[in-house]
């Protein structure tokens, strides 16, 4: 094959007759490319969406009426971004889903490479999420931590199906390739302890008491839950908007998902508008433009994968 390729570039007479032989040498000349590799900011093909939870939830109800848990791990809905083929990827860098559970059902116990966070709309008590053997309410508002590889399961013992959100950097582990996933050997883990309070459990009374402790900007809080010790590839933060008033307009090399916690509003991510309510979902890919408005008061709590873009030295802000 050496032999060869020598041959044929000596005996090229002309750029035109060079470059086959490159390409076979899986060789791309620099000068020649088919497409750019530099551009001057960023640019992304995934688009700014909004996903109903009102939509979602009944169309849960509905699934739920033909699909159990024994059926599937988990009875979950995908909130893809129209790129190409994917039907998987909410950002580049997170996937995001509704999920719900009905009244004696137990997702079976799995583990895998990507780490993942569950945000609870609507339970009754009764309903838990167990992480490496500890067990931890899923109440609405609830915020749950799951690390990558820690084995985890969801049952519900109460009388009305659960409802959530679940974010997970699995674009990212796609893109870097180190996956690995694996199942519980008896199916169900057990639980070694309840504990009242752990770092994988962030219930709502102390996110409101953090916020509560930040001094309103123009009517904005905003204050960010510290994941790094569990969650290196995405942070969250909550942003409390008096009804009436707006955060400030924003533009960075961060993918963000917003998940409306209570009120309503307007959101305005790149050229697109949204009037969100409770449980929806929306999200900005990097560099677009974000505001909010609030016709109510509102409670947002916003994932971002700023851990990732900050450790490669990747982080931007416009105008910075």
């Amino acid at each position: 094959m050496k032999e060869k390729a020598i041959q044929q570039l000596t005996s090229a007479t002309d750029l035109d007759s060079l470059y086959p032989v490159l390409d076979d040498r899986r060789m791309t000349p620099g000068w020649h490319k088919k497409r750019p590799s530099l551009w001057k900011s960023p640019r992304t093909d995934f688009k700014p969406f909004h996903w109903s939870y009102q939509v979602s939830r009944l169309a849960l109800d509905q699934a739920g009426r033909w699909m159990d848990t024994e059926m599937a791990e988990r009875r979950n809905l995908l909130l893809y971004n129209a790129v190409g083929d994917n039907d998987y990827d909410s950002l580049r860098t997170l996937v995001v889903a509704y999920q719900m559970l009905k009244p004696g059902e137990h997702a079976r116990a799995h583990w895998h490479t990507p780490a993942a966070m569950r945000y609870i709309i609507d339970a009754d008590d009764g309903c838990y999420s167990v992480v490496d053997g500890v067990q931890v309410p899923m109440r609405p508002g609830d915020v749950l931590l799951t690390p990558a590889f820690a084995m985890h399961s969801h049952f519900n013992e109460g009388s009305g199906n659960a409802y959530w959100i679940d974010i997970l950097d699995v674009p990212v582990v796609h893109r870097l390739e180190p996956m690995f996933w694996g199942e519980h050997p008896d199916k169900y883990q057990p639980t070694t302890s309840k504990p009242e309070e752990h770092p994988f459990y962030l219930p709502p009374d102390k996110t409101l008491r953090l916020l509560a402790d930040q001094q309103p900007v123009d009517g904005v809080r905003r204050v960010k839950f510290d994941t790094a010790e569990h969650i290196r590839t995405f942070d969250i933060s909550f942003v409390e908007i008096a009804a009436g008033q707006s955060t400030p307009q924003s533009q960075n090399t961060t993918s963000r998902v917003i998940v409306a916690q209570s009120g309503r509003g307007v959101a305005h991510i790149g050229d697109q508008r949204f009037e969100f309510e409770r449980g929806d979902v929306m999200v900005a890919p990097l560099w677009n433009t974000v505001r909010f408005d609030a016709t109510e008061n509102c409670l947002l709590m916003e994932v971002t994968d700023f851990p990732v873009m900050n450790a490669l030295g990747f982080f931007r802000e416009a105008g910075a």
